[in-house]
């Protein structure tokens, strides 16, 4: 079934409030109030301290007491806000955990996954490679792949059903809507891990070769329930080491959407488990299946929250702080110059397979493919610089990292809805946070790295 952008906003916050409902039960913080400031709330631009130290060894976050102390709201008078915000979701990242995700086939449930691991604090994802893929959505590549042209993107893509055949009643507004859920998963795998396995023999060695128990779910009678109780059972009434309900690295594997984990990886497993279920439905979508499993686990084991090396979190520093640079860097003539030479370069690639193929190729289509050369290294030039110009910005933040902000809430200000103009203006969505588009002008994040460019710029010279 499709949806719109505010329906799928809409979905995901009703999934939120499964997930709580999911554990009836309602959790008090206290009696202290916390309100939402910028600036000096949040701390200083000093390294984090606490267990979160230099050594080799799989850190948590601190004591409930003292997170709660140290609370940090995102606020457009937030200094470093976008870099507070890469900070408090690297401290919130877990290794200790792998999703591996074996021969789905689907890849609307491929990009739910994704994006759920993200929002989840998943680093590692594992995917083993299916037989096939049914893409739900077959894009025109000659048109780009940038939202600045979701539209044009819509008008000339074919969607199709998870089962292959085409949606020949498919809407622009539908085929728009599946190139936007694409593109939020595109966007979620810039800040994941991913690593892909021809066959489950080979990522079931690489799984033992680094420590990893592997639990998988299953439907069989001879699972295991994945609650304290259902765990402890398992156990003999004890636990993992320290502890613990959950062992220190595990792999949680999910099985093809039609019939779940493979043989091979049921037989390897150290243990089954299953979600219990009320209703007469005995399972579930399989993004729907993991978003309320890998929740369960970090409800069995809060201290999976944030359980990674300061060698990890400095690598992933590196790379988050750079590609946020790099995405505020450029001009607005210069993103519209390397949306079109992308674009370009797409469509002669499109234009080499038909030659390849020995299909015929216009005139038009030679000349524009003769360009290929030249409009490539126009368009590594500006990549090179601006990879270079995003190192320069953020060096010296990688090893002396800002507070981090530590509720991923959004302000007000930043919450933007993916919807027309026409329905922001509609009734009853006018007027809410997420439709107003607040303009905000204060410690824009684009002039933070411009000017810390400049300012090494200046050093050097």
């Amino acid at each position: 079934m499709n949806s719109s952008p505010s329906s799928f906003l809409a979905g995901a916050a009703c999934t939120a409030a499964a997930l709580l409902l999911y554990q009836s039960c309602i959790i008090l913080v206290g009696d202290k109030l916390f309100t939402k400031s910028g600036g000096p709330s949040c701390g200083s631009s000093a390294k984090i301290s606490g267990d979160q130290s230099t050594s080799s060894k799989q850190t948590t976050k601190p004591a409930d007491g003292a997170a709660a102390e140290a609370t940090c709201f995102d606020s457009p008078d937030l200094d470093q806000r976008i870099i507070r915000k890469a900070e408090g979701a690297i401290c919130k990242r877990t290794s200790r955990l792998i999703i591996v995700v074996e021969r789905c086939t689907n890849d609307h449930n491929y990009s739910a996954i994704l994006r759920t691991a993200e929002a989840l604090g998943v680093q590692n994802i594992w995917i083993i490679s299916p037989q096939t893929i049914n893409a739900t959505l077959e894009l025109d590549n000659t048109q780009g792949t940038d939202e600045s042209n979701i539209d044009k993107i819509a008008e000339n893509a074919t969607m199709r059903r998870s089962s292959g055949p085409i949606v020949r009643a498919a809407t622009d507004t539908e085929k728009k809507d599946r190139a936007m859920h694409h593109l939020y998963a595109r966007k979620a795998t810039e800040w994941l891990t991913v690593r892909d396995f021809e066959d489950t023999k080979t990522c079931i060695e690489s799984l033992r070769e680094e420590g990893y128990q592997i639990w998988a779910t299953d439907l069989g009678q001879e699972a295991s329930c994945l609650t304290e109780d259902g765990i402890r059972q398992h156990l003999g009434g004890g636990t993992y080491d320290g502890g613990k309900l959950i062992p220190n690295k595990v792999a949680i594997v999910f099985g093809t959407e039609a019939v779940g984990c493979t043989t091979e990886m049921l037989n390897a497993a150290d243990l089954r488990v299953y979600l219990p279920l009320r209703g007469f439905a005995d399972s579930l979508n399989l993004s729907v299946a993991t978003a309320l499993v890998v929740h369960q686990m970090f409800v069995l084991d809060p201290s999976l929250e944030g359980a990674m090396t300061e060698e990890e979190r400095r690598e992933l520093r590196q790379a988050w702080y750079a590609k946020l640079a790099s995405q505020r860097l450029l001009s607005s003539a210069d993103k519209k110059r390397r949306g079109k030479l992308t674009a370009y370069l797409e469509g002669c690639a499109a234009i080499e397979k038909k030659m390849k193929a020995g299909e015929v190729v216009y005139k038009e289509e030679r000349e524009k493919w003769s360009k290929m050369d030249a409009k490539r290294a126009e368009l590594n030039a500006i990549e090179e610089k601006l990879a270079a110009d995003s190192k320069k910005a953020v060096k010296e933040l990688v090893d002396n990292p800002p507070s981090p902000i530590t509720d991923m809430r959004r302000a007000d200000e930043h919450r933007i809805c993916f919807v027309g103009k026409n329905t922001k203006k509609a009734s009853p969505w006018q007027d809410m946070p997420a439709t107003r588009k607040i303009a905000v002008t204060k410690y824009a994040t684009a002039a933070f790295f411009r000017e810390r460019v400049a300012t090494n710029e200046e050093k050097k010279d």
